[in-house]
């Protein structure tokens, strides 16, 4: 049996590109990992991956990825696991000590994916927020979305 050159050609092509479009995309979805520091006030929430597993530990960094200290409530630097609907689900408990980081200062946390009430999440999407106090009557908020799966 003979295969026709072009469709050997145009399949050869295919491979080529769908392993291309494949390592693009990859490369595009989990950018977890990226920390850009910049001029002024700049807060990042990093973890080593966006994708997790039922019951595995998420190590959680909150960076001051600017140039000037920032402030928050308490110890937990603001930190909030939240649904895609809107409720807290979790968050650490703390003192209620106004905190600093200064610039390039982490603060490192790990969420055993419990509800603050004791109970194991279900896969889903989640995500994890953190908010300073107002300074000059603006509050810096940033948040990660993360994906848990069976």
């Amino acid at each position: 049996m003979l295969i026709p050159k072009g469709a050997l050609i145009g399949f050869g092509f295919g491979i080529i590109v769908a392993a291309i479009s494949g390592f693009l995309l990859l490369s595009m979805t989990d950018q977890s990992n990226v920390l850009v520091y910049v001029e002024g006030p700049s807060l990042s929430i990093i973890t080593e991956k966006t994708n997790f597993k039922i019951g595995e530990e998420i190590v959680i960094k909150i960076v001051n990825s600017g140039t000037i200290p920032l402030t928050f409530s308490d110890s937990s630097y603001g930190l909030r696991i939240i649904g895609l609907d809107g409720r807290i689900l979790y968050f650490p408990q703390s003192a209620a000590l106004i905190s600093t980081l200064q610039p390039k200062e982490e603060k490192m946390f790990v969420w055993d994916q419990k509800k603050s009430d004791g109970d194991q999440v279900i896969g889903g999407r989640y995500k994890i927020v953190s908010n300073t106090i107002k300074n000059n009557g603006k509050m810096l908020e940033n948040s990660l979305t993360i994906n848990i799966f069976k």
